[in-house]
């Protein structure tokens, strides 16, 4: 829901940043799969219920996340000679996938363990996550097949809806912040995601008839 206007903001605090990095030796996919190592380890340090290291890693995790695209499109808009790889999109999606399911389960077992929390809000927001990616992969496959591509800069065609990247960070954040609640957190969070999901099959089969 706030994914464009959160975009615009940091677009120029990014691009310094990223004319900062733009170093031959520097990689927008170097910076996914860093990003990706990073969130993996803001999971492990969630398990161990180290909340505030836990925070700042997902947190650098997910600006590395931003600044990989924002290089990339800094490349190719600065040499007209560049090829464009799809590659990159690919991985940023996967790498997406891979960071917030593990943070899922890295609170989730540090809730559990350090605040008796139970099990199943978490459960809930996975299937949510599950439900949502599958409806938008599946639209951006088909639409991108059929001409109905949603062209706002991304690889992907994102149906944006309530609940989307930034929500997301702003959400795996409170968790981070305010462990104690987690659980209660992950059952709201579960209900926007899955509104979210039924907004974008809804959206999707209207596009596509």
């Amino acid at each position: 829901m706030m994914d464009v206007a959160v975009r615009q903001a940091l677009s120029r605090p990014m691009e310094w940043i990223a004319a900062h990095l733009d170093r031959p030796w520097v990689t927008p996919n170097g910076l996914t799969l860093l990003g990706m190592v990073i969130g993996l380890s803001s999971a492990a340090l969630a398990g161990f219920q180290l909340w505030i290291p836990a925070l700042a890693t997902w947190l650098v995790s997910r600006a590395l996340d931003g600044l990989d695209g924002t290089l990339a499109r800094r490349r190719l808009r600065l040499d007209p000679h560049a090829r464009r790889s799809e590659v990159g999109g690919f991985l940023d999606i996967v790498a997406d996938f891979i960071v917030y399911g593990a943070t899922v389960v890295g609170i989730a077992l540090g809730a559990t363990a350090g605040f008796d929390a139970p099990w199943w809000p978490f459960l809930l927001v996975l299937l949510a996550y599950y439900i949502n990616g599958t409806a938008f992969l599946a639209f951006s496959s088909i639409a991108e097949r059929t001409g109905h591509q949603i062209n706002d800069g991304r690889s992907l065609s994102f149906l944006g809806r309530i609940a989307e990247g930034t929500e997301t960070i702003v959400v795996h954040s409170l968790w981070l912040v305010l462990p104690w609640f987690a659980w209660q957190i992950a059952l709201v969070w579960s209900v926007f995601v899955f509104i979210s999901a039924v907004q974008r099959i809804v959206s999707a089969i209207r596009i596509l008839r």
